[in-house]
């Protein structure tokens, strides 16, 4: 579980610092900071249902995990 959480952290940083990446490559023409930003939202999106889920599944509690 505590693989999954940070893999999940990670490639939301990664994301963010390839639209950091794409700003300054393409001086704010390019849609692919636009992309990489959206891409960063849905993994966090994903990453905080995926705990809910989890904590309502019982995999996590509030202690720690099991």
């Amino acid at each position: 579980m505590k693989v999954v959480v940070i893999a999940g952290l990670i490639a939301i940083v990664v994301a963010l610092f390839s639209a950091l990446v794409f700003l300054y490559r393409d001086r704010g023409s390019g849609t692919r900071m636009v992309k990489a930003l959206a891409i960063r939202v849905g993994l966090s999106i994903l990453l905080v249902s995926f705990l809910l889920v989890s904590y309502y599944m019982g995999w996590i509690a509030p202690q720690g995990m099991r």
